[in-house]
């Protein structure tokens, strides 16, 4: 029988100081519908490929949740034959926590959307109107608009003169983007959370520029009946010596106020051998492609920005330890002391300059340790493209990526519904499994041998490698096995005009604020603004 834990006992132990990680396997279309506020979600359909990541330490206390419809069994025994030995069931899933009187929550990376309006609320973060700054882009004024998004959302969309400088790399490079302090600084995001944080950044760095933030961000913008620009690429250069000075001296006085505490580099070594008592997270907060062009060995790569807004894709098990690092120490304290105010207990900033540290020296390391175990034909690009009488290619990437471009022909499944959503898949001699990069498709096209007697096989390389040969690729929802609940779609990817969607979005995060207290699980730790 397996072990189960009912919710009163469950909202204990989020609110206890012990590690716990808690895990909704459920699609994220279902998940955003309906959640607990502190659950992560870790769907089923990509459950090998993201539980080591969120709960490293095989010991660590794990709590699994479903719509009781065997998920979380599912998710179970994947665990225990990993060698986690303390996982529990939520007694009745998330409906019986509701059952219990609890809140339930809507959307996606709630902590952090509520946390951003806690600071508003509590810091009285100065923001502008789209109507007012467009006057003011239309007179002319000194400014400077600071978009505070990743390159790909900002390349998608952007207000008009905008520059793309991520949030921890607002304050590294503010003086080089507004070095005349009269210069009005605009932070905006796509919404509010990191137009917010980005701008509070800037106060709490004491920048000398009046900074605000746009008020909901381009989709605000957007709503006000004005022209976002596409495809833009402006962004920062290196740093300036000038600026980088005044930047750690910011951060210095930043993390003053806010208690970071700094972590040496033996110490980090030493914590890394005792992984076997406290979960431990070394998160690299510099920008994507630094990490990629060289990182330390053990350091995961976690935009400082992004790390604020969306915590809960980043770390999954709760009171364990964080580090943060960078190369000047700026960005990771930056980070850390929101980190700190989001109720993180024990968040250290690497006092080492992280490009100094032993390489990563083993990318394949990441490798889900399931995949050891898979033995399953594979099929070339061109060995496909040749056709063949009753081939069907399954393909289960992520909705949008299907949508986006796939192979022609190809139907699409999520790999947890396949036992029961094959059957709408016309009959095959012969499947062939892909997915965006073919790692998802190994682990499908093994459950699926457990399902038929058909031939099966994967397409070597995924999707990726059929159009770097070269292929056609089909778009659209042509050919669906399932229902499309695994992605929780964004305003901007929904169908049809996003206006209704987008009011819908910006409602729902200013009415977290009320919800929030009525759930009581997450209580943001007190610090003066002044």
């Amino acid at each position: 029988m397996p072990k189960t834990i009912d919710a009163a006992a469950l909202r204990d132990a989020i609110l206890g100081d012990d590690e716990i990680a808690v895990f909704d396997v459920r699609e994220e279309g279902v998940f955003g519908q309906c959640h607990l506020l502190r659950s992560i979600n870790v769907p089923l359909s990509r459950f090998e490929l993201l539980y080591a990541k969120f709960a490293p330490r095989p010991s660590v206390r794990v709590v699994l949740m479903d719509d009781n419809d065997g998920l979380a069994a599912r998710a179970r025994g994947i665990l225990a034959a990993a060698g986690y030995s303390d996982v529990a069931l939520l007694e009745g899933g998330v409906q019986g926590w509701g059952d219990a009187g609890f809140e339930l929550f809507s959307g996606l990376n709630v902590p952090s959307k509520v946390f951003g309006e806690h600071v508003e609320h509590h810091c009285g973060t100065p923001n502008i109107s789209a109507e007012d700054l467009k006057a003011k882009l239309d007179s002319g004024e000194n400014m400077v608009i600071l978009d505070s998004r990743p390159m790909d959302e900002y390349h998608r969309m952007n207000i008009p003169t905008g520059i793309d400088s991520p949030g921890a790399e607002l304050a590294y490079h503010v003086r080089d983007l507004a070095p005349d302090p009269d210069t009005l600084v605009v932070v905006n995001c796509a919404g509010r959370t990191r137009s917010i944080i980005g701008a509070q950044s800037l106060i709490n760095a004491g920048t000398p520029n009046k900074v605000m933030a746009l008020t909901n961000g381009t989709m605000g913008w957007h709503l006000a009946g004005f022209e976002l620009e596409n495809g833009s690429t402006r962004t920062y250069d290196q740093t300036s010596d000038d600026a980088l000075d005044w930047s750690r001296a910011a951060a210095a006085k930043v993390a003053w106020k806010y208690g970071v505490k700094t972590v040496d580099a033996e110490t980090v070594a030493q914590w890394r051998k005792e992984t076997d008592q406290r979960t431990l997270y070394l998160l690299d907060v510099r920008s994507p492609q630094e990490f990629t062009a060289g990182h330390a060995e053990g350091f995961q790569s976690a935009p400082g920005g992004q790390l604020v807004q969306a915590t809960d894709v980043y770390v999954g098990t709760y009171n364990a330890r964080i580090v943060v690092g960078d190369d000047s120490g700026v960005r990771a304290t930056m980070t850390a002391h929101w980190l700190i105010q989001m109720g993180w207990p024990d968040v250290f900033v690497l006092d080492d300059d992280i490009t100094t540290l032993p390489p990563a020296s083993n990318a394949a390391a990441l490798t889900p340790r399931e995949l050891a175990a898979i033995r399953v034909d594979a099929v070339s690009p061109n060995e496909l493209g040749q056709g063949g009488d009753g081939t069907v290619v399954l393909d289960v990437s992520d909705s949008l990526s299907y949508r986006d471009g796939h192979v022609p022909g190809a139907w699409w499944i999520i790999r947890a519904r396949m036992k029961d959503d094959i059957a709408a898949v016309p009959a095959a001699s012969r499947y062939i499994v892909t997915s965006s990069d073919g790692v998802l498709a190994q682990l499908a096209a093994a459950d699926l041998q457990a399902l038929t007697d058909t031939p099966i096989a994967v397409l070597d390389g995924g999707n990726e490698a059929w159009e770097a040969a070269a292929s056609t690729m089909g778009e659209g929802y042509e050919n669906l096995a399932s229902a499309r609940e695994d992605i929780f779609y964004k305003p901007y990817d929904r169908e049809g005009s996003p206006e209704e969607a987008m009011q819908q979005y910006l409602t729902w995060e200013i009415a977290l604020v009320e919800q929030i207290k009525r759930d009581g699980t997450l209580v943001f730790p007190h610090f003066d603004p002044s």
